[in-house]
């Protein structure tokens, strides 16, 4: 078994505690047993399970979105479909684990990492969530993803400025153990920062060591190394 398949965000979104979760990292929703673990995915599994050439992962959308949130929810699906081995399809009765998409006020945008026993909760609070880039980046933490800027070659790419960030939000730039499945630091995943997130005073939280004045954590989608990377963990033919 390898290291944590564990990755990366692109907006700032607020920490909130739902559904007997935490949350770290600003959007990713964890267990009491992460906490007590490194290598959380590892540990039990994260990965959805593989049905011949694909991955089939069950989901349903909550009747509180309009239509036209649906819809973008919708899309942002059907884009694995076009790239990856990843198949989402609507819940039926027989599925027991199964991603659900849900929106409640000051909810924020959150996801676990990787698949959990039995439904699991990716949150889109409509007055801020529901945008192409941001249903990606929650998928992509929901397969097993976590923050680009927390992997555990950073230091030779970035610089975490800690002076500068939210004291109550510096464990969000806690680097991890990760198995980049040998892809190289992206700053245009859709999953990496931006680099004035967290900031206390205005002032940069994170800087690109090769050009301190690279922008970044502006992706509207997924970058080619995000979709890489979910070929390589789910061995995809693709």
């Amino acid at each position: 078994m390898t290291p944590a398949f564990i990755f990366f965000f692109f907006l700032s979104v607020m920490d909130v505690c739902r559904v007997k979760n935490l949350v770290l990292h600003g959007d990713v929703a964890v267990t009491n047993t992460f906490l007590k673990n490194a290598d959380p995915c590892t540990a039990r599994g994260c990965k959805w399970p593989k049905s011949g050439p694909y991955v089939y992962v069950p989901y349903q959308i909550s009747s509180k979105f309009s239509q036209k949130e649906k819809d973008v929810i919708i899309k942002g699906l059907q884009s694995f479909n076009q790239d990856t081995c990843i198949r989402f399809v609507p819940k039926r009765s027989g599925h027991r684990d199964f991603i659900h998409f849900f929106s409640q006020s000051n909810g924020g945008c959150w996801s676990n990492i990787g698949r959990q026993s039995g439904g699991q909760y990716i949150s889109l609070d409509r007055r801020g969530c529901v945008h192409h880039s941001t249903v990606q980046h929650e998928i992509l933490h929901a397969l097993g993803f976590h923050h680009e800027q927390v992997r555990s070659d950073r230091d030779r790419y970035v610089r975490i400025l800690f002076n500068n960030i939210q004291q109550s939000q510096q464990g969000n730039f806690r680097k991890v153990q990760t198995n980049n499945l040998v892809t190289p630091y992206d700053f245009s995943s859709v999953m990496h920062y931006g680099k004035y997130d967290f900031s206390s005073n205005g002032r940069p939280t994170i800087e690109a060591k090769s050009n301190p004045k690279q922008k970044f954590g502006n992706a509207r989608q997924m970058s080619a190394n995000d979709v890489s990377r979910v070929n390589r963990l789910y061995k995809c033919s693709k």
